[in-house]
């Protein structure tokens, strides 16, 4: 069974944010956070949440709604990476944008936020713009946000170009958070009110969840997810203050609210209509929960997995020591103990077999290990010709499609040519099939081989399945592990002594 039920969700949210769009009786301006489409943490912690739902929601408010897709102008010239995908923040825009369009949706402009005359970001409007798509450079305002006397003026908001909109609602989203959203609606509600409009904000964010308690373990997710940013959830005193209610929100939130309710209020020249923070989201993720402990679970178990990327990060010399010190004080708060996680025992156990059989060897000896959604564990080991998380996941199918441990799924002749060929390339190549090639592979054999094609099909039940690696996977073992849906982790350790390592 699900634990979470998309439709009431989707009801629910739909039927708040028109509410909000009638009471702005003009024009409301969404700003979206989160991800748009792929929320893969989102599914992650509330098993059964489709993490395109959001997709569908606009679809259903498409008739009444702008799109504006925000991305920073800094993050297209350090070519910043959507870590869960593996693209840079101006190809997950492309990606957006095609997304929004497969789904009849049309994107109004694209904001380059904070642009100072960086040539990446100049080259991607000259891209966009070369394809039809509107684009506006939006500069750094000096003094943002702090100084209010002239952020809200001609010289601060006023300086942005206006983006021409029609539609009661205007979503205002990007590929990833710091894309200047915040900014671009407030720029666009200072341009409306020279205009003689009064035009409303609100912020749907799906985390942390304001209606369930402060260290609910889907609350703690998100702070995991924020280690880098030191996120912190807390109660919003504003919204108690106010209306003598609990509510949770997070920090940075918190801290903006009087600068934010300032701006507001110069802006359209009365009093703020918000009173707290919790008062400018709309999110409605409670109602679409159904099983609450389901969800608890997964949740913990999203913070063990976010943990062990930040430590093997911080490891690796791209994470800071106060990243990985965040995760343990959140683990801590989650009653986590990440030692003792499935997965990663077993895999250290594997490894540890392969080095007491293979005594005398000088060679590195890794072990993998996947959780299937029946809870069986299988394991996998290194040899000279198969990486161990390939080894792991022909073990895995051959558990789903009952074949026998002894039966060779790749053909032996495949596989001693692919492993030959790579070892002729050159002593830079890594030993071994990965898993990239193992699934080319498995899918070569399944021509002549019927168990082989039984095993083919099962690879579709590895999506979204726990998994634990003894050492740094390389780049074919990482693509073949995100193409095959794993959730997967590793310590920190090289596979080979080799210091240059082409994959």
């Amino acid at each position: 069974m699900s634990a979470f039920d998309n439709d009431r969700y989707l009801a629910a949210q739909k039927k708040s944010i028109l509410a909000r769009v009638n009471a702005s009786k003009n024009r409301l301006y969404l700003e979206f956070g989160g991800k748009l489409i792929g929320d893969l943490h989102a599914s992650r912690v509330l098993p059964g949440y489709d993490p395109n739902v959001k997709i569908r929601l606009l679809k259903e408010l498409s008739s009444k709604a702008d799109i504006i897709i925000c991305i920073h102008a800094g993050d297209i010239e350090e070519h910043k990476v959507r870590a869960d995908l593996g693209i840079t923040y101006d190809k997950e825009a492309l990606r957006l944008i095609d997304e929004l369009r497969n789904n009849g949706v049309d994107v109004t402009a694209v904001v380059i936020t904070r642009f100072n005359g960086e040539s990446g970001a100049l080259a991607f409007q000259k891209s966009l713009s070369s394809n039809g798509i509107a684009v506006y450079l939006h500069r750094g305002i000096e003094g943002y946000p702090m100084d209010v006397d002239h952020v809200v003026s001609d010289a601060g908001f006023g300086s942005n170009p206006y983006i021409p909109v029609t539609q009661p609602l205007v979503v205002v989203t990007g590929p990833g958070p710091n894309s200047g959203k915040m900014g671009t609606c407030l720029s666009q509600m200072y341009h409306e009110y020279k205009r003689g409009n009064i035009a409303h904000y609100a912020k749907f964010e799906t985390f942390p969840v304001w209606n369930l308690p402060l260290n609910h373990p889907v609350n703690l997710a998100y702070e995991a997810a924020t280690a880098d940013l030191r996120d912190m959830n807390a109660m919003d005193f504003f919204h108690f203050d106010a209306y003598g209610k609990m509510a949770v929100n997070y920090n940075r939130d918190l801290q903006a609210f009087p600068l934010l309710r300032t701006v507001f209020q110069r802006i359209i020249g009365e009093e703020c209509w918000y009173k707290s923070p919790t008062d400018m989201g709309v999110n409605c993720i409670k109602e679409g929960i159904v099983d609450d402990a389901a969800v608890s679970k997964a949740a913990n178990e999203e913070i063990a997995r976010r943990y062990y990327r930040a430590y093997a990060d911080y490891k690796l010399g791209r994470a800071s020591a106060m990243t990985i010190a965040r995760m343990q004080e959140v683990a801590a708060k989650a009653n986590i103990d990440v030692e003792n996680r499935d997965v990663v025992v077993a895999s250290r156990k594997a490894a540890a077999e392969a080095k007491e059989k293979g005594k005398g060897n000088k060679g590195i000896f890794c072990g993998a290990a996947i959780k299937l959604q029946d809870g069986t564990i299988v394991t996998g080991k290194n040899s000279p010709l198969m990486h161990s998380a390939s080894s792991m996941i022909l073990n895995a199918v051959k558990q789903l499609a009952g074949i026998q441990d002894d039966h060779h799924l790749l053909l032996p002749e495949i596989l001693e040519s692919i492993a030959n060929f790579k070892d002729s390339l050159g002593a830079v190549r890594s030993p071994g099939l990965d898993v990239s090639e193992t699934l080319i592979a498995l899918v070569i054999s399944a021509n002549s081989d019927k168990m082989a094609q039984k095993a083919l099909s099962c690879l579709s039940a590895l999506r979204g399945c726990d998994l634990h690696l003894t050492h740094i996977p390389s780049a074919g073992d990482d693509a073949g592990l995100r193409r095959l849906g794993c959730l997967f982790t590793y310590d920190p350790v090289p596979p080979t002594k080799k210091l240059f390592m082409e994959n």
